[in-house]
């Protein structure tokens, strides 16, 4: 059966390189992860989902929780033959890495978290992801674009990078968006997992991001058994697009680790 999800795979036939699967954060899709996709399917084999509700997957009304995307993940894999992975994922996309751990860690080789946290949701925080789910419903999500646009990039981020996010946002579902949402408000507690995680990880957050803070990066820094923590100055909640070369520097390093 094919798969539910639209996905890039850059497959470079045979190599002896973990395959690196990308996982991109709300409300973006997979054109997020264009830097690191062009940088790295040279000898490497790239995966790249649209996750449910967003891109050019289908959109799924309601409440899509965590859970869901990651049994998509894992289903996108199963489908395309890939046994063992490293698994990126960022900020919501992050989240889901955590759950696909949670379900299927025994085929990931190494974690990348980028602009994430793996706290619980807080009462007030169910509350406003609720409620700006019932706003994307009634009014779309252009005004919401706008307002969040120099949240997730920098306002000193360069124009082309600035469209590229707008252009994202604007363009997702606010059916999706929303049940993204409604899902993510109900997320379980991952701090607990983060300290049995077996393999490398990888920590990475902008240091201008106030979304998730370089306090939290250090958090899950601390809790993993075995990561390493990266602060890419002159970034927000996005330095794989505002910094790309050095997201790019860090992440190899990681994988040629791993490769080795």
């Amino acid at each position: 059966m094919p798969p539910f999800l639209a996905y890039e795979d850059k497959d470079p036939g045979t190599s002896t390189r973990v395959p690196l699967v990308l996982v991109h954060g709300h409300p973006f899709d997979r054109t997020m992860w264009y830097p690191q996709l062009t940088e790295f399917s040279a000898g490497r084999r790239v995966i790249v989902p649209d996750l449910r509700g967003y891109g050019a997957s289908p959109v799924t009304p309601g409440t899509v929780p965590l859970s869901r995307h990651a049994q998509d993940i894992a289903d996108l894999l199963r489908f395309l033959e890939v046994d063992t992975f490293v698994l990126a994922g960022l900020s919501m996309g992050g989240q889901i890495a955590m759950e696909c751990y949670e379900r299927f860690g025994d085929r990931v080789r190494g974690l990348v978290l980028a602009d994430t946290f793996p706290a619980v949701e807080t009462p007030e925080g169910k509350r406003g992801r609720n409620a700006m789910a019932d706003r994307l419903l009634a009014d779309g999500m252009r005004g919401y674009a706008d307002e969040v646009l120099e949240k997730m990039v920098a306002p000193y981020a360069h124009p082309d990078v600035k469209d590229h996010v707008h252009r994202m946002m604007t363009a997702t579902s606010p059916e999706g968006a929303a049940a993204a949402l409604r899902g993510r408000a109900e997320r379980p507690d991952y701090r607990h997992l983060l300290t049995t995680v077996r393999v490398p990880a990888l920590v990475v957050v902008g240091a201008d991001d106030t979304y998730t803070p370089v306090s939290d990066a250090e958090a899950m820094h601390a809790a993993l058994p075995d990561s390493r923590l990266h602060v890419i100055e002159g970034a927000a909640h996005l330095p794989n697009l505002e910094r790309p070369a050095e997201f790019n520097r860090v992440l190899a390093d990681f994988l040629a680790r791993l490769d080795g």
